[in-house]
């Protein structure tokens, strides 16, 4: 086997202890199967254009079988994966999958598009959302007669998400109209979504880390203080879960759809019983809650996966 080394890309300015004890497990889970893995930060190689940055990019990748892109610095990134794939060095997750992945109306794009190729038996359950309308950041909404289409497909209450967030930051649940036009007016140029309520799965859903083509971890939250969200940064609980068959391959066709190496699906529960719908796709799924849940390390399942495609 050829020495394996490779990089994790970071970034230099969210070093939180909740991020970095993440990035050490993925070099400890490295190390234990053999393979070097250095931090590189965003700041460290800076996107730039008819200079020498290409050149210190590449430098710094040197030697390197594999790059993680652990970022959410699409423009970098972009740069970064054309360098890399010149040297043959694996990229995971994509660049693409990440940035799809980092808005949630992208998001649901994508598997709106796989699921017009597919038979209704094939196609990924959404939740039937809306992408609110561009406005100008400067300006805002000037009039916001276009809710009254929103609430008559979606029905009230209706959830409100900003296209970029986590942690189930960002999201807000509007009881009536007046609610929705408060939001929707502070929200302003911000893009966001509105989504229909399930009211089957308010404040619980299940959270299934796929790695490599295989679901390898699952664990179901839920909210104790009455909180329509259930991630436990927001005080949610969580328990090890056992997804069906069925819960398994739709958390595997919608990281297969957004072209995923690896992430975290999280699924709401449906009048059926079961958690199949799909809420929302991580691609850089944080996961020491479902490793304290479950006992399963899903940075081991991140470095083999990818010791499977460059080893030799």
């Amino acid at each position: 086997m050829n020495y394996i080394k490779g990089h994790i890309l970071v970034n230099s300015f969210y070093k939180t202890e909740k991020f970095m004890e993440h990035y050490h497990c993925l070099q400890n889970s490295a190390k234990r199967q053999g393979v070097e893995l250095d931090i590189i930060e965003n700041s460290d190689i800076l996107c730039s254009y008819g200079n020498c940055g290409e050149e210190k990019i590449s430098r710094a990748l040197d030697g390197d079988l594999f790059l993680l892109f652990w970022d959410k610095d699409i423009r970098l990134g972009r740069q970064v994966e054309k360098i890399c794939h010149e040297k043959n060095i694996f990229v995971c997750n994509s660049v693409e999958a990440v940035a799809v992945c980092d808005d949630k109306s992208l998001t649901y794009q994508k598997l709106w598009e796989w699921n017009r190729d597919k038979p209704p038996g094939l196609q990924i359950p959404l939740i039937p959302s809306i992408t609110a309308p561009m406005a100008y950041a400067n300006m805002g909404y000037t009039n916001t007669d276009f809710l009254g289409k929103v609430i008559e497909e979606l029905s009230l209450p209706v959830v409100v998400k900003e296209c970029y967030g986590s942690f189930g930051q960002q999201v807000y649940l509007a009881e009536n109209m007046e609610q929705l036009r408060e939001i929707t007016l502070k929200l302003g140029g911000t893009p966001h979504i509105y989504q229909k309520f399930i009211k089957e799965s308010s404040g619980r859903d299940v959270r299934i880390e796929v790695a490599g083509g295989e679901a390898v971890a699952a664990m179901y939250r839920y909210s104790v203080n009455g909180d329509f969200r259930a991630n436990i940064t927001n005080g949610g609980c969580m328990e090890p879960y056992s997804p069906s068959a069925r819960e398994c391959q739709i958390a595997l066709d919608t990281a297969d759809a957004l072209g995923l190496c690896f992430g975290g699906i999280d699924l709401l529960f449906t009048d059926s019983g079961g958690a199949e719908v799909v809420c929302e796709v991580n691609s850089n799924a944080h996961f020491k809650n479902i490793f304290d849940c479950t006992g399963i390390n899903v940075a081991d399942k991140i470095i083999a996966y990818i010791l499977s495609q460059v080893a030799s």
